[in-house]
């Protein structure tokens, strides 16, 4: 394999610090494993010398698979590539050993005992009721977020504001109980490590022996404390070379701290910054425009990205009217296309069910990479489904309990309360009336809501949803709850505009119903299709690449979201620039063919295109 000028002097670094900041398509684990190659066959360094990080276990995989087939006389040798909570967890189970003790990782959701299951426990204990999935998810990355940059929950909460009731006690009552029953998840296992590097002199003495080298890869993704512990292991002979790219840190909400590359010469004054700038992956149209663009961000170290590769055909910036313009320019597109080499990217996996959609009408397979699609089971779905089977049987109580403070009406609790002690075959809206002393307030409003629910028997399931949204006024509950639900009103609203496209031939209720089935099982059984189009977030998609990507929903508020642009008007430009990341991120995804696509419309409301458009388009 040939190697340019750069990245020999990068895989010759030997001693001391180095800085690898290797762009898109520069070829870093390439260089990484011609590093480890060098110093055990020209260096005669033993392999267990060697300590190689990555960010996530396919990474390590790969890495291994890689260094056995390009170097196939050292495949015997057992090399270390490894995640840093592989190598914590290797630790902390050494130091337990130790001390006579045991740990026990409660991340599996299949065990009874798991950090799902303790965190819903401990949120009903405090807050009296149960958490949502969304809060659930939006909990779980707080408190790692908190753990992974290194900060007390008091000096978190006095900079942040967090939807979440009595954040801190749960916080505390969930750290307190994991403590005293020697319980850690994958976040411990990182605050953990470094508690018994910086108290046991012996395990930090051992390990600081063991490696004379260390090398990490996507350093952009690694967090506060994930620095300082490799620092530490490090120490004192730093010889470290870390092998990142500033401009593709995109996992700030998980605690990825970027600053600590920009800082690397500041903690190693002997430090060295190598510049592998050289794209081997996409065409010159792409590589010139996307070195443009991330110039737009300030906090990043100058450099640029160039390609030896031709110039092949111009970047496709679309604009349509409507989703359903987007969607069939979509499938045009693809039938000239190899399936194998092409992505459909997004921000946000909603933007998937469209997508999903419309493949399946037009018998297109595809593989999901992300099948954690918050919207099968959301609540909301769950609302105008219950809304809709209530409608068929208005006697139904258990569903009208749930839901009648949603809509219009103003019924009371004590209203309801009496209704159920009457005859349960009878109509909830008649019960109500026969409530003491009712006014003809409340007359007039339960005759319309008989009559609203009547009406919505008689519509398709398109029509009725849009009469739930608009007639009954959930829109205006979901105006009002959605902070409180710990979303956007955008969001909330881009999931009924999902539910009603997918409504959109269903006749029946059945029919929808068993629809939303169908597409569930199609993204969850979307791994057994191998070898066709993919589909996934930008953020899954990091180190993948493809001949033809298309990037889809590109308008403000989307992406960017509604909050860094919020941010940016109250000047804190860091949330602008890592979304402005997260889209250099998705462009350089691409080899030859790259399509942007903005709406008009989106959800009934009139959008502007993605500024990330206009930047693009900046001479």
């Amino acid at each position: 394999m040939k190697l340019s000028k750069e990245q020999i002097q990068a895989i010759n670094h030997l001693h001391g610090p180095g800085l690898i900041l290797a762009v898109p398509g520069a070829g870093k684990t390439t260089v990484l494993i011609h590093r480890v190659y060098n110093l055990i066959k020209n260096h005669k360094v033993h392999p267990d010398r060697i300590l190689s990080i990555t960010f996530s276990k396919a990474s390590a995989r790969d890495m291994k698979s890689r260094f056995n087939r390009v170097f196939p006389d050292l495949s015997n040798w057992k090399i270390h590539f490894s995640t840093i909570h592989a190598f914590c967890f290797s630790l902390i189970r050494e130091y337990a050993y130790m001390k006579n003790t045991s740990f026990r990782l409660i991340e599996d959701e299949k065990n009874q005992l798991n950090k799902y299951a303790l965190l819903k426990r401990i949120y009903l204990q405090v807050n009296n009721n149960h958490i949502t999935e969304e809060k659930l998810e939006a909990l779980l990355t707080l408190i790692g977020y908190i753990k992974n940059m290194m900060l007390e929950v008091d000096e978190f909460l006095d900079e942040n504001k967090v939807e979440i009731e009595n954040f801190k006690t749960i916080y505390k009552k969930y750290e307190n109980y994991k403590r005293r029953n020697n319980l850690i998840d994958f976040d411990d296992m990182l605050t953990i490590s470094l508690e018994i590097l910086k108290s046991d002199n012996y395990l930090l003495d051992k390990y600081r022996k063991k490696y004379d080298f260390i090398q990490v890869d996507e350093g952009q993704d690694t967090s506060k404390i994930q620095l300082e512990l490799i620092k530490y292991l490090a120490y004192p002979k730093n010889n470290l070379v870390i092998v990142a790219d500033d401009d593709q840190s995109i996992y700030g909400f998980r605690g990825a701290y970027p600053k600590g590359l920009l800082d690397f010469q500041k903690q190693y004054r002997d430090g060295k910054v190598y510049f592998m700038e050289k794209n081997y992956r996409s065409s010159k149209n792409i590589v010139s425009i996307a070195n443009r663009f991330i110039k737009n961000n300030k906090n990043r170290y100058d450099k640029n990205i160039i390609t030896d590769n031709d110039y092949i055909e111009p970047i496709n910036i679309i604009k349509v009217k409507s989703p359903a313009d987007q969607y069939n320019y979509i499938i045009e597109a693809l039938q000239d296309m190899d399936l194998a080499n092409t992505a459909i990217l997004f921000r946000n996996n909603l933007s998937a069910l469209g997508v999903i959609d419309i493949l399946e009408k037009n018998n297109i397979p595809f593989y999901m990479r992300d099948k954690k699609i918050r919207f099968f089971n959301h609540w909301l779905v769950n609302d105008i489904l219950n809304l809709m089977i209530f409608a068929q049987d208005t006697t139904n109580m258990n569903i009208y309990e749930d839901l009648y403070y949603k809509i219009k009406g103003y019924i009371s609790k004590r209203q309801i309360n009496y209704a159920k002690s009457l005859n349960a075959n009878q109509c909830v809206f008649d019960r109500i009336l026969d409530f003491p002393g009712i006014n003809d307030f409340y007359k007039k409003n339960l005759r319309e809501l008989k009559f609203d629910f009547k009406r919505i028997t008689k519509l398709k399931p398109l029509e009725a949803i849009r009469y739930i949204e608009d007639v009954l006024e959930y829109d205006i509950y979901l105006r009002e709850n959605a902070i409180k639900f710990g979303f956007t009103y955008e969001n909330l609203n881009s999931m009924l505009f999902y539910l009603k496209l997918i409504s959109e031939e269903c006749k029946t209720l059945q029919e929808l119903i068993d629809r939303l089935k169908h597409i569930q099982a199609l993204t969850n059984s979307s791994s057994n299709n191998k070898n066709t189009l993919t589909l996934s977030t930008i953020h899954s998609a990091k180190g993948l690449e493809f001949e033809n990507v298309f990037m889809i929903d590109l308008v403000d508020e989307e992406f960017p979201s509604s909050a860094s642009i919020e941010s940016l008007y109250k000047g804190n430009v860091e949330p602008m620039e890592e979304e402005r990341r997260l889209f250099y991120v998705g462009i350089t995804r691409a080899k030859k063919h790259l399509s942007l696509i903005t709406l008009a419309s989106m959800n009934d409301r009139l959008k502007e295109p993605s500024r990330f458009l206009s930047e693009l388009q900046k001479k």
